[in-house]
């Protein structure tokens, strides 16, 4: 019997793609958690003006996650066979993660004053919870009565 070992995981048997199908989920959720905490705090500190966020590890940290993040997403369509543009849920997920990147972006970098900080960063949340919503029902308007 030998040992797989992936990460701090080890295997007693080789990896199948169950296996990977559920590491490789569990990855994606957690980078999802923690992509929010980050965002969550850093759009408090940007609208507080706080000097935390020029700290090193809030500017990268983040990226390194949201790495994660995607290539997990792309490693989860590729073993389910779901791809953008013949999904038209995850269609929907991918269109709506543009635009909750350039939010971001503005409530966290760009945005001249506190009150475009504040308006872009309650929509990229809103679009943010849309997103996960769009994951968990697979709908892409899940608040359709």
């Amino acid at each position: 019997m030998s040992i797989f070992a992936l990460g701090a995981l080890q295997l007693k048997y080789p990896p199948t793609m169950a296996n990977s199908y559920l590491i490789i989920k569990y990855i994606h959720v957690s980078s999802v958690t923690l992509t929010f905490i980050l965002f969550f705090i850093r759009g408090l500190w940007r609208i507080q003006e706080n000097p935390r966020l020029q700290q090193t590890w809030v500017k990268t940290v983040p990226h390194l996650i949201d790495t994660v993040l995607l290539f997990s997403g792309i490693s989860l369509a590729i073993i389910l066979h779901q791809y953008p543009g013949t999904q038209t849920w995850l269609t929907a997920k991918l269109l709506a993660l543009l635009v909750y990147i350039i939010m971001g972006n503005i409530a966290i970098k760009r945005g001249k004053t506190k009150t475009i900080c504040l308006i872009a960063w309650i929509g990229a949340l809103a679009i943010f919870f849309y997103i996960v919503t769009v994951a968990l029902t697979r709908v892409i308007n899940p608040l359709a009565w």
